[in-house]
């Protein structure tokens, strides 16, 4: 069975990422993009246990998570900042940090409308 086939079809579809859980990460690797799209909004029920399993892949993560600030999308970093992010391990955060800085100091109007520095900072403070 294909991998992409196990994909989450909707942000209730949490069975499917019970039996993603299951693979290992060389299996997941490649659809670690699409995974990410799932944390979107934290409050879609699929979006808890998708983080639960992006976790087990660590700094590998970072990339992905840089994709996201490109984006520019206010609310996907808001949730990423405060689910995701907020549970890796702090040497994943030191990679992030210029990312993290850049929200800080040049932020975009929905950046700052989002309030997203009111998250960033306890995170700098940390390092």
């Amino acid at each position: 069975m294909h991998i992409r086939t196990m994909l989450p079809k909707d942000k209730f579809d949490v069975e499917s990422v019970e039996k993603l859980a299951k693979r290992s990460n060389d299996e997941l690797r490649d659809i670690l993009p699409e995974l990410m799209e799932w944390l979107q909004d934290g409050n879609w029920p699929i979006s808890k246990p998708v983080e639960d399993l992006l976790l087990r892949f660590g700094d590998e993560l970072i990339p992905h998570i840089q994709y996201v600030f490109q984006t520019r999308d206010c609310t996907w970093e808001y949730f990423m900042l405060t689910g995701l992010i907020s549970r890796l391990p702090l040497e994943c955060l030191r990679m992030l940090k210029p990312d993290l800085e850049r929200i800080i100091e040049c932020p975009t109007d929905s950046e700052i409308l989002e309030e997203l520095d009111e998250v960033i900072i306890p995170m700098l403070n940390q390092l």
